[in-house]
């Protein structure tokens, strides 16, 4: 092939590309990497609304789903179970969405506050009995504890249990965002391992690493239907560190992770979604980036994923509105 053509070809090629980006639509790109991902957009653009409602602190709206992060895709939603733990700063619910056919668990983040608390805390703690037939895996203590040593544990399985017992027809879909998609995936697993749920679906945004290689091989197998959805520069995916040298005693994120990136053409920012590989630890996605954004980590498919601002007015039960600075970060240990 002369030059010239070869050039016509690699600047066609080009051209493609760029009118791909310029006619996308506002939402993300989807690129697969890989056949056998389980991803699939719309539920994650519904389970993101869960993940955001979650943090909604008066206590009334969640009950009866009339919260303003209630109203959208998740409206008719009814919770079964609402668990709240001041003390140690966590909360979920367990509902039905009757239009996914599905209970839905949700889980709530941790404060930006209280972040670097557990961030630092890059310890690991021995995974117990309480799964069967693992070796070698290694856990966060504080992410662990937080699910399977708190109030959140009991009252989640025996609302699962109880709805199950009325509608075994339905799937369990789990979600968290943050601190809160740690807890979402060791309560799959426990629901999974602990009590023979088949086929839980977890989907999270910006969660964190939880465990050593050992562990996220064991979660992958036993919770093959999970994704991990990354956001850019998310500063939260970064964490705890991956360090590949030091082998079963570095984090280590399991499969499968779907990063939404950004390309930015002159003054034009377009979102593109790719899944990643098996691995859990893809270079080309989120590893491939720095992660220094808080921006990116609080913010998933234009879904704002904080603790929502509650402002007093004359006539407001305070009871109803917890102030979540002011209560306990920490976990029992373990």
């Amino acid at each position: 092939m002369d030059a010239t053509r070869r050039f016509r070809l690699v600047a066609l090629g080009a051209l493609l590309i760029l009118m791909l980006v310029l006619l996308a639509p506002t939402g993300p790109l989807m690129i697969r990497k890989t056949n056998s991902s389980v991803y699939n957009r719309t539920l994650a653009l519904i389970l993101v609304e869960y993940a955001s409602a979650v943090y909604t602190i008066d206590d009334s709206s969640l009950l009866f789903w009339t919260c303003s992060r209630c109203q959208g895709v998740t409206k008719g939603f009814k919770i079964h179970t609402l668990v709240v733990d001041i003390q140690h700063c966590l909360q979920a619910f367990v509902g039905v969405a009757e239009n996914l056919n599905a209970i839905v668990i949700a889980f709530r983040g941790t404060q930006m506050t209280s972040m670097q608390n557990w961030a630092e805390d890059l310890y690991f703690k021995q995974l117990d009995v309480k799964y069967p037939g693992v070796t070698d895996a290694m856990v966060h203590k504080g992410f662990y504890a937080a699910y399977h040593n708190t109030s959140l544990h009991d009252y989640i399985v025996a609302a699962v249990q109880t709805v199950q017992r009325e509608r075994n027809d339905l799937r369990i879909l789990v979600t968290g965002h943050s601190m809160g998609g740690a807890m979402a995936s060791f309560c799959a697993l426990d629901l999974t391992t602990n009590y023979g749920v088949r086929n839980i679906q977890v989907y999270t945004f910006g969660q964190p690493r939880i465990g050593n290689p050992a562990f996220a091989a064991y979660y992958s197998e036993n919770v093959p239907l999970t994704i991990r959805v990354t956001h850019a520069h998310d500063v939260v995916p970064h964490l705890p560190p991956y360090y590949f040298l030091m082998g079963e005693k570095t984090y280590r994120h399991f499969s499968t992770e779907v990063w939404i990136f950004k390309v930015a053409i002159g003054r034009l920012q377009y979102e593109f979604e790719q899944v990643c590989d098996s691995s859990g630890e893809d270079p080309s996605c989120s590893r491939s980036v720095s992660g220094n954004s808080i921006s990116d980590h609080l913010n998933y498919f234009g879904v704002y994923l904080k603790t929502e601002d509650y402002v007093m007015t004359s006539g407001s039960n305070f009871s109803n509105a917890r102030q979540l600075g002011s209560c306990k970060s920490e976990v029992p240990d373990i």
